[in-house]
């Protein structure tokens, strides 16, 4: 196949090298400097250091030549950018998108932006996956969502290998909500780890949460994130895969998570803009918590968790604020 990847960040980076394993690939940069740097180098230094990029993947700040004559193109921007590269994509080459969230201002996940600019051969493929260990060839699963199979085949054949698995869906709404949902948790379990850790270092252990809390903040934000995905019209079952119970667990647990590590960096102190500052790339739980609340209000539902992240990122909660009020919340049935 020939395959464009738009978006030379680290996850857009890490799959371009191991679909050139196989395929022809074409890795799109916007800044030229940087396609430039990669091309020289052969690596990522900025994204993704220690991972060789193969021959076969040519780096370019061309968008128009990456994508002449594709069989299949990527997005791997954030969800900032999802809209602005489909719009660039007029036609009807299998496309997936790799960011998980809401899109600021409008609310919308990847395919309602996609159903809304008429994209029909669209979709998204998400799982628990960190770049590093994608480009290290280290083995992953991922599922291809979409409504028109074909794009999700289109996925199989691009990237299923010994290495990295895709298995496919035909619930899209389930599998972004998933993806979006699971970053606002993760946030509170950093938050959670990083009380802990402070705990152990004053052995303060009654005033801060243990590994009992995080399973149970895990266990209801994965509740949080099916109410809402039911009420969006996703598939319940979808929630029990790759792409709701796998990634919420990698990232809400996983030392490389960039949300987790937000969290941990609240609870330790440090605001939200040294937080970010100090992370240095893009945590997208921090820009959709608020989203995930405003759709799920217009809904009617009650997302306690994503409500309590969403007034800890605003400074109206400290971390230790935040846990107490959701373990004093009233006891109620648990289903």
């Amino acid at each position: 196949m020939k395959i464009t990847v738009l978006g030379a960040g680290a996850w857009g980076t890490a799959l371009a090298i191991q679909a050139a394993a196989r395929h022809e690939v074409r890795l799109w940069a916007r800044d030229a400097e940087q396609a430039a740097a990669m091309s020289a180098e052969r690596l990522n230094r900025r994204y993704l250091p220690g991972s060789a990029l193969p021959p076969a993947l040519h780096v370019t700040p061309d968008r128009a030549a990456a994508l002449a004559g594709t069989d299949l193109i990527v997005v791997g921007t954030p969800m900032a950018g999802l809209r602005e590269c489909l719009q660039a994509c007029a036609g009807s080459t299998p496309l997936l998108w790799l960011c998980k969230g809401f899109e600021a201002g409008s609310g919308l996940l990847g395919h309602e932006i996609a159903r809304e600019l008429g994209r029909a051969r669209a979709g998204v493929l998400s799982g628990p996956s960190f770049a590093q260990e994608v480009a290290r060839g280290q083995p992953t699963a991922l599922v291809a969502a979409a409504e028109d199979p074909s794009v999700a085949e289109a996925a199989v054949q691009a990237f299923h290998g010994e290495r990295l698995r895709i298995y496919t869906s035909a619930d899209p709404v389930g599998v972004e909500v998933g993806g979006a949902v699971k970053n606002v948790m993760a946030i509170a379990g950093g938050v959670a780890d990083g009380l802990r850790e402070r705990a152990e270092i004053e052995q303060a252990w009654s005033e801060a949460p243990g590994l009992n809390a995080r399973a149970a903040l895990l266990t209801r934000g994965l509740a949080e994130m099916t109410r809402l995905g039911l009420a969006l019209g996703a598939r319940a079952e979808t929630f029990l895969g790759l792409s709701g119970l796998g990634d919420l667990v990698l990232t809400a647990t996983g030392e490389l998570s960039r949300n987790r590590r937000v969290g941990v960096l609240l609870a330790q102190g440090l605001s939200l803009a040294q937080a970010l500052a100090q992370l240095g790339h893009v945590a997208e739980g921090v820009y959709s918590a608020r989203t995930v609340l405003e759709r799920g209000q217009k809904l009617g539902l009650e997302l306690p968790i994503t409500a309590t992240v969403v007034a800890l990122l605003e400074g109206r909660l400290s971390p230790s604020q935040a846990l107490n009020l959701l373990m004093t919340r009233d006891p109620r049935a648990e289903l």
